[in-house]
């Protein structure tokens, strides 16, 4: 390593330990939550009473005036509310109970072996040219199963590398790469695409309270990032990481241990049985979905000519659960990694006992949505903000780029993704939607801003964990180490999803199933509820939205 380069990973280590120490000194999310509903119920005093102009209403709209107002929820009836509501606040939190549903069958197939085999299969079986690729690939694919791919491909990807003759760093690189700073990318849908709709739809009912939002609303923008993502992150390794690292040189002359990658007779078994009943669910769930009369097929929908996709769409969490559950289940039995009825309620309980942190950061959360929304204080955020961006000219691509920003700067200092949003999204969806854009937009939005500064922060849980495999190689590789490698791959995601983003939107492309672009919400002018959908531009769309009226109710 030259002198320049050891000075550089000084610098990076120095920015990432001051980041490291004030990232320290915040509260954990759970303690921010409580500080957050303690602040909102102060606010609801404070600026109780404060009244916004409904927009579309009064004026020259021809519909009388009507009035946003904050609620105090410090009255008599505002904590009696707070009490009486509080635990079927807790245990309607939408995200709370996707999110277990979906854990419980990754959790089968996980404590099992299949998702480990699997990943080993795919990243093994493909050429050595393309073994970059496919790691930071796999890398994303990989979040299907949660945070198995820190676990399984990161060290994996070290000893592919090193087997092929390459610095191991690089392979560990390139593997965090993927599943860390790829984070939402993948071409099939995971626990995150339910989790953060949930958050978002409760957000854009500030607006508009018969909004839905599809679990898969962004997974055509999602499964399109994939190989864009591969490619940057393949680029980043060859042309920067391997060449900075060199050759490699274990310590004494002494061969590092090398894990073997090689898939047993009996794994290779289990997986295929595995994937073919994997296959006969999928095809059940097809003659569910196709025939228009199918069992998850609705009523007839006049716009679309054919009966509704909406019983599907809704049971995308279950089917999620059922092809995890079938998959890992099969792989255990023949496998024999599970022996009885007792060795799957073992797995499940395991898969649960991991999501004990969130189910208390989802209690906390759920109190914080409902006081906000209560207090119609995102109501007022939401057209107080929308009309001084728009005062400054500062809307439409410009906002979501730096939004977008905004949420990877966040992200530094706040690592899970549904606490952010949980955050983030009563303000920024209400706004973007009073903008003209749908909340599935500002979703996707988000999705990319919590992705690509995963690999920079040491506040990530598993930041740690990367750095014992990388000494594993390199004993003197620390967090200036590995921020030196990563640092490339955060700006190149970034250049290369960003302008993704803005060409997908400026086409006019659908985000994934039901992700419109722009918000077009129910006229209340006529009484008709006609679907405003004439407006051909942007700047249309925008100054439409301003003469809608929006009914806006507290939701419980």
């Amino acid at each position: 390593m030259s002198k320049q380069e050891a000075s550089q990973g000084s610098v990076f280590k120095r920015i990432l330990d001051k980041v490291e120490v004030i990232g320290n000194k915040l509260p954990q999310p759970v303690t921010l939550f409580a500080i957050l509903i303690v602040v909102v119920l102060l606010l609801s005093w404070i600026f109780s009473g404060i009244t916004v102009l409904r927009p579309g209403t009064g004026g020259d709209t021809g519909v009388e005036a009507d009035f946003i107002v904050v609620e105090n929820l410090l009255t008599k009836e505002g904590i009696q509310r707070i009490f009486t509501s509080m635990v079927n606040v807790f245990a309607t939190f939408p995200p709370l109970g996707l999110v277990l549903v979906v854990m419980l069958g990754i959790g089968v197939a996980e404590h099992t072996g299949m998702i480990a085999v699997a990943l080993r299969v795919f990243v093994s079986k493909v050429p050595k040219y393309l073994i970059t690729f496919s790691i930071v690939v796999a890398g994303m694919v990989s979040s299907v199963a949660a945070d198995a791919g820190y676990v399984v491909l990161i060290p994996m990807g070290a000893a592919l590398f090193m087997g092929m003759g390459r610095h191991p760093l690089a392979g560990i690189a390139a593997a965090f790469a993927g599943v860390s700073g790829g984070f939402g990318a993948n071409f099939l849908p995971t626990g995150l695409d339910p989790m953060i709709a949930a958050f978002t739809e409760p957000a854009a009912n500030i607006i508009d309270p018969a909004y839905t939002v599809n679990p898969l609303s962004n997974y055509y923008l999602m499964a399109a990032s994939v190989p864009l993502v591969g490619i940057a992150g393949t680029w980043v390794t060859e042309k920067i990481v391997v060449p900075r690292l060199g050759e490699y040189k274990p310590e004494g002359g002494m061969l590092a241990e090398e894990t073997s990658n090689d898939v047993k007779p009996h794994e290779r078994r289990a997986l295929n049985w595995s994937l073919l009943s994997i296959l006969l669910v999928i095809v059940l769930v097809a003659i569910a979905v196709i025939p228009a009369n199918g069992l998850l097929r609705g009523e007839f929908d006049e716009v679309a000519g054919t009966n509704s996709f909406r019983p599907f769409y809704d049971s995308l969490v279950p089917i999620m659960f059922i092809i995890f559950f079938v998959g890992g289940l099969v792989y255990g039995i023949v496998s024999k990694t599970i022996k009885n009825d007792k060795d799957v309620s073992d797995m499940t309980a395991k898969s649960m006992s991991t999501m004990g942190l969130y189910i208390v950061i989802a209690f906390v959360a759920a109190q914080f949505v409902a006081y906000f929304n209560w207090s119609n204080l995102g109501s007022i955020l939401a057209v107080k903000g929308s009309d001084a961006l728009q005062a400054v000219g500062f809307t439409g691509i410009p906002l979501l780029v730096a939004f977008i920003l905004i949420a990877s700067l966040v992200n530094l200092i706040m690592g899970s993704a549904s606490a952010k949003w949980a955050l983030l999204a009563p303000i920024f969806v209400p706004m973007l939607m009073l903008m003209g854009y749908a909340p599935e937009v500002t979703q996707a939005a988000y999705r990319i801003g919590d992705s690509y500064s995963n690999i920079l922060t040491p506040l990530l849980p598993y930041f740690p964990l990367v750095i014992v495999f990388a000494q594993k190689y390199d004993k003197a590789a620390g967090i200036g180490t590995l921020i030196s490698m990563m640092l490339p791959y955060a700006i190149a995601f970034m250049i290369a999803r960003i302008p993704m983003f803005i060409v997908w939107i400026w086409l006019g492309l659908p985000l994934g199933i039901e992700g419109p672009i722009y918000y077009e919400q129910e006229s209340r002018q006529t009484g008709s509820h006609q679907l405003i959908q004439d407006a051909a531009t942007e700047d249309d769309v925008l100054a439409a939205g301003k003469t809608y009226y929006l009914e806006v109710e507290s939701a419980e």
